[in-house]
């Protein structure tokens, strides 16, 4: 998909020699890529403590009786 940007050619020029990569477009792709997993993180961060747990839940009681029903 062919788009037009106005970007910082200052950033730009950094971005691509801090990134080592030969064009602006790699640059600009691998900025993408991190900036979507960046944020991918960030809301996976923000769900830590938003999840109820079970504490009397035994998993090796669960694990025991699946191996019965299975074995």
């Amino acid at each position: 998909m062919a788009t037009n940007l106005a970007l910082d050619d200052r950033l730009l020029n950094q971005a691509v020699e801090i990134g080592g990569l030969k064009t602006k477009k790699a640059t600009v792709t691998l900025a993408l890529k991190e900036f979507i997993q960046r944020r991918k993180v960030e809301s996976l961060i923000d769900a830590f403590g938003t999840v109820d747990f079970d504490e009397t839940y035994d998993y090796k009681a669960e694990r025991n009786r699946h191996a019965e029903i299975s074995g």
